[in-house]
């Protein structure tokens, strides 16, 4: 694509948005990151209070709206 990099580890990082590669998968629900960084921001998710669950998929949702707006997923 013609960008450059000064290190080669930006290099391979941005290399993998035109492969697809993902490497760093979360142990938890299993999607794929291109970066460690963004790993542990979406692991926060997993550890987040989640006190109103969807009574078809069980996903659980820290507000009722949210909860509401997920439900039409559903239908």
């Amino acid at each position: 694509c013609g960008v450059g990099f000064t290190q080669s580890g930006s290099l391979t990082v941005h290399r993998r948005n035109h492969t697809g590669e993902k490497p760093y998968k979360c142990d938890v629900c299993g999607i794929g990151f291109t970066r460690n960084d963004k790993l542990k921001i979406h692991r926060q998710k997993h550890t987040v209070e989640t006190a109103y669950k969807c009574d078809i998929c069980c996903k659980g949702f820290a507000r009722t709206d949210n909860l509401q707006i997920h439900r039409r997923t559903h239908t």
